[in-house]
Parts: structure tokens; C-alpha cells; sequence
């Protein structure tokens, strides 16, 4: 059981927010993975070579891709005060805990969306949204 549940307008009262930390994860989302990607490749190169000395824009990139972490996770932290379930960065899908007709579900909110329409069960996700 949730600690609150939402109504659609109080969620929709927080779209702004919502909209600028979702936006401002999926960016650092997408520089992550592509950073993280390198690092990788670099972190596996220096294994099969048998060790050596990361090169200075390996420990840029690795440096950069712990403050790009960080700044997610600050968002994804206050996204989370706000009330909000973040259920897939890509998507930027966000889920509150709401009573439909006595019954727990989640309003779901995507990125891009300007207004609360949809919910679903518990179990069932995105691919189960339902119109309010």
C-alpha cells in the first residue's frame, strides 16, 4: 500500500517538473551509455594488454562519466520526492501510486505528455495503460 496516493491533477500539476528532470535525465542517460561504452572498451583493451597506464582521455571520460551518474541519480532522487516511480529512462516513464475505484494502480506519465490520461494495474506496465 502506498504512503499517498495521486489524483490526475495534482500529477499534472507537476509536469513542469517532471518535464525538466526527465529531460535533463534522458539526455544524461544517452551520454552515459556512450560514454560508459568507451570506458569499457578502454578498461578491456588495458586487460587483454596485460595492464598499463589508462591514457589521459580515458580517465577524462571516466571522471566525466561518474559526475554524469551523479547528476542522474540527484534527478532521479527528486523526481522520486516529488512522488514519482521513474519505470524507464528511455521512455522517460513515470508512474504514481492512485485509488481507481477502491483499487491501487498507478497513473502513468511519459515524457512529452502534458496532461494525465492513462493508468494501469500494478502488474501490468506500460504495454497495459488504459484511459482514465
Amino acid at each position: 500500500m502506498a504512503d499517498r496516493y495521486f489524483s490526475p491533477e495534482e500529477v499534472e500539476a507537476l509536469v513542469p517538473d517532471l518535464t525538466r528532470l526527465m529531460g535533463e535525465v534522458m539526455d544524461r542517460h544517452g551520454a552515459v551509455q556512450a560514454l560508459g561504452e568507451r570506458v569499457r572498451e578502454e578498461r578491456q583493451r588495458l586487460t587483454m594488454a596485460g595492464g598499463g597506464m589508462p591514457s589521459a582521455s580515458w580517465r577524462e571520460d571516466a571522471a566525466r562519466l561518474e559526475r554524469l551518474l551523479a547528476e542522474v541519480q540527484a534527478r532521479l532522487k527528486a523526481i522520486g520526492a516529488l512522488g514519482g516511480v521513474v519505470k524507464d529512462l528511455g521512455q522517460g516513464l513515470v508512474d504514481f501510486p492512485h485509488l481507481r475505484e477502491g483499487r491501487e494502480v498507478n497513473l502513468c506519465w511519459k515524457y512529452g505528455e502534458t496532461a494525465i490520461r492513462f493508468w494501469h494495474g500494478l502488474d501490468e506496465g506500460f504495454a497495459g495503460r488504459q484511459p482514465l
